[in-house]
């Protein structure tokens, strides 16, 4: 999946758009209905630059923003919310890759020939992905990885996995590593059939006594916790606010078209001249664009440092997650029983919509940090 040359961030993003109008919108009814892996989708992006979007221009990346993740993200959401989870998940892991990775693997990620995911979350601490119950230890020929993995996007897809454990000796809760995909003893466990986002490949993974070097840490043993806060954190929870916006904006173009087009031929109007139907719709192009000027004023306070900016980053997937959860919710009431066929594509985004919500970090953990945070509290552990 070699790119020749590393474009502009708006190149791509133009780029991307006519991606997703070719190939990822077209396939997305399927890749729902069959739960396959949009792996066409993938190499079509990653053709045209934007697997490396946050890539540093050292390594012939394009050199982009959290801006450019969200233009991104967005446009393939408002197509395939499972193609967007890919990237997305790509990106987070990309921010740790690009802060403490080696060249050779940043250096493939810029030039669409690596695709990464975050294997965080565990089953023995669910969706708290940062406090991992997985170990490592120290072997004669490298570092053992013992791990339960619940949720992995694009496991067994990707060619590399930003892998959480306890540190091997250090204080601190976590260490990350960077685990190539066909390393031994790492293996997908289970499939993924699920309720929405039914391409991601969302399965659990493993661990048995699978050996990285030494060179696989990513930063200090013990301090993945704050990498992650630092880094994938951020850029996860921004870039799954854009997902949300962009199923958003899909549902009330959806249900835009059937109001001004479905008849009520004996009042001779179509549904959009009803004032009660005006006024639903209205609430819901208004939480759509209350949501989005939330997302930029979260942009605004990263870029200015405002004082602020860590408590917006908190609070910006819950916000679009609840909106979008609730929008979609209103685009089906408003149409009908028309929105339950297949065809218009709603009931696919709703089911798509659901997802944020329960997607670590929750709504409820994010709520909670939100008030730690605003009360002045650390965000995990008991009171100063």
């Amino acid at each position: 999946m070699p790119v020749s040359a590393a474009p502009a961030p708006s190149e791509v993003l133009d780029a991307v758009g006519a991606v997703v109008d070719d190939t990822v919108a077209p396939a997305a009814a399927e890749v729902d209905r069959t739960g396959a892996y949009p792996r066409a989708d993938v190499e079509a992006l990653a053709r045209v630059g934007a697997l490396g979007v946050l890539s540093g221009p050292d390594v012939g990346g394009a050199g982009g923003t959290l801006a450019d993740v969200i233009g991104v993200l967005e446009t393939i959401a408002r197509a395939d919310a499972s193609t967007a989870m890919v990237v997305l998940m790509h990106y987070a892991a990309v921010a740790v890759i690009e802060a403490h990775g080696q060249e050779p693997v940043r250096r493939e990620i810029a030039q669409g020939r690596h695709l990464s995911t975050l294997a965080l979350s565990e089953r023995g601490s669910r969706s708290h992905f940062w406090a991992p119950v997985s170990t490592a230890t120290a072997a004669e020929d490298g570092v053992r990885l013992d791990a339960a993995k619940s949720w992995v996007t694009s496991a067994g897809e990707a060619d590399s996995y930003v892998w959480s454990s306890r540190p091997v000796a250090a204080a601190g809760p976590m260490t990350l590593w960077l685990v190539p995909a066909g390393t031994p003893g790492i293996a997908v466990t289970g499939t993924f059939d699920g309720f929405g986002l039914r391409g991601n490949a969302s399965s659990p993974m493993s661990a048995d006594g699978a050996v990285v070097p030494a060179s696989a840490r990513l930063a200090d043993d013990g301090g993945g916790l704050e990498v992650a806060l630092s880094t994938a954190l951020p850029t996860f929870l921004v870039g799954n606010a854009a997902v949300s916006l962009g199923l958003m904006e899909a549902l009330v173009d959806e249900a835009a078209g059937h109001l001004t087009a479905s008849r009520l031929e004996h009042l001779d109007q179509t549904l959009a001249d009803q004032a009660p139907t005006r006024l639903e719709f209205a609430a819901l192009r208004t939480r759509v664009d209350a949501t989005r000027a939330f997302l930029a004023d979260t942009l605004a306070a990263l870029d200015a440092g405002r004082p602020d900016a860590t408590l917006r980053v908190l609070q910006v997937k819950a916000v679009a997650a609840e909106a979008a959860a609730e929008v979609a919710d209103g685009v089906m009431r408003l149409c009908g029983g028309a929105a339950f066929r297949k065809e218009l594509g709603i009931e696919r985004r709703y089911r798509d919509a659901l997802a944020a919500r329960v997607m670590a970090p929750t709504t409820p953990a994010l709520h909670d940090f939100v008030g730690r945070a605003a009360l002045g509290l650390p965000l995990f552990g008991g009171a100063r």
